[in-house]
């Protein structure tokens, strides 16, 4: 598979040359300073194309070209937006670049209630508590009957964290659901807005009687009116599973599982219409056999993210090793090395790790964690290609 990063334009701390050392081949960004719904021009997609070839990377995957929120629920001006965002594959497509992978989540792009869990080893990762956001959705965010959406042992959990629970602790769970971890990624909420929680209900707000069918209805909506410009301008669309894969703050959650990747592929059977394959987003849910899935819809897959989650028996769960929990990395670099040696794939999340932590990172997206991730991939891909007769290639190196 093509080696791949995420980078976050011309300010990430992490630089290009420092990428092309580590053996990265394409880059993953986006026009972060475009806002959500305006139109991807030409001139500006051009610019960081060639900003990232000036150092012989290539820009393989958008991710993303976010679907505005109003797509999602089925807004008054959906319409408008969606001729934008075909405008927008037009240029990137003219551009030269195929390959899109964006989400269908309503409000929360991706969930966690800690950023900086720390694991036995000394390094941190990101953790998702039940209780926490159980207790971020009764106590703090105040949904109308929240409690509902909760089994008996969570709410327990929340009465016994509401007698240790600060205004200062408050704080940090609203920044790590709401704030740090969806800022540079959605554009909902930024860091500095003055009232995140009121802004975050108010995004809630507008989801109010769309349910499971509805944002499904939604999807295909969207997709059948990008399909022709896809197909005329070869662009792929890969969704990206929803983090977690199970249903939060009463809003739906439409590719959590099998069930889920068979309905949005056949809702829009078309060879544009694809899957991110996320594995740790995947693995996230106990519902989910990731290799199974792997096997079933590698020939729809256009990109892969490759890491790993552990699910505890009370349904939280931790990052993993690249090389452990659910998503068995090893037999998903053969799969989809059989399927197609040249999808773009990225390690993803990595951990916080020697001094990470003091670099100003965006969360899970540090350099020397993900650099250690993608040391393990690699060795991972070039022992599958050994096994599978291909000829792997570091670049930067002899053969």
């Amino acid at each position: 598979m093509e080696r791949t990063w995420r980078w976050f334009g011309k300010k990430d701390r992490i630089t290009l040359p420092m990428l092309k050392e580590i053996g990265v081949e394409g880059i993953v960004t986006a026009l972060h300073d475009v806002p959500n719904g305006e139109i991807w021009t030409k001139e500006k997609i051009n610019d960081l194309k060639s900003f990232i070839e000036s150092y012989g990377l290539r820009w393989s995957v958008v991710e993303s070209l976010p679907v505005s929120e109003s797509i999602k629920y089925g807004g008054a001006d959906r319409d408008q937006l969606i001729e934008n965002y075909k405008v927008s594959l037009k240029n990137l497509s003219e551009c030269g670049i195929h390959t899109i992978c964006y989400n269908f989540m309503p409000v929360l792009d991706w969930a966690r209630t800690d950023l900086m869990h720390r694991n036995p080893n000394g390094t941190y990762n990101l953790y998702f508590s039940q209780a926490q956001f159980a207790y971020f959705d009764i106590c703090i965010l105040k949904r109308k009957d929240a409690e509902k959406d909760w089994t008996a042992d969570v709410l327990k959990e929340v009465d016994q964290l509401k007698q240790t629970m600060t205004p200062e602790k408050d704080h940090q769970l609203v920044e790590n659901i709401i704030v740090k971890t969806q800022g540079f990624v959605s554009g909902n909420i930024k860091e500095g807005d003055k009232d995140p929680v009121q802004l975050f209900r108010n995004l809630l707000s507008l989801y109010e009687g769309v349910d499971k069918e509805k944002l499904r209805m939604n999807l295909k909506y969207f997709l059948n009116a990008i399909m022709p410009t896809c197909n005329q301008y070869d662009m792929f669309m890969c969704v990206h599973p929803d983090d977690p894969p199970f249903q939060i703050l009463g809003l739906p959650r439409i590719v959590t599982c099998d069930e889920d990747i068979n309905w949005f592929l056949h809702a829009v059977d078309d060879p544009h219409n694809g899957l991110t394959f996320c594995a740790g987003s995947l693995s996230a849910g106990a519902q989910n056999n990731v290799v199974e899935l792997a096997k079933k819809y590698a020939d729809r897959t256009r990109f892969v993210h490759l890491r790993s989650c552990h699910v505890y028996p009370n349904g939280d769960f931790t990052e993993a090793s690249h090389l452990g929990g659910r998503a068995d990395v090893i037999e998903l670099a053969r799969i989809f090395e059989k399927t197609n040696p040249k999808l773009p794939m990225r390690v993803d999340h990595g951990m916080t790790m020697l001094g990470d932590e003091d670099r100003g990172y965006n969360p899970g997206y540090s350099f020397l964690g993900r650099m250690f991730a993608l040391g393990q991939v690699q060795g991972i891909l070039a022992t599958v290609d050994r096994e599978l007769g291909l000829q792997y290639h570091q670049p930067g190196f002899f053969d």
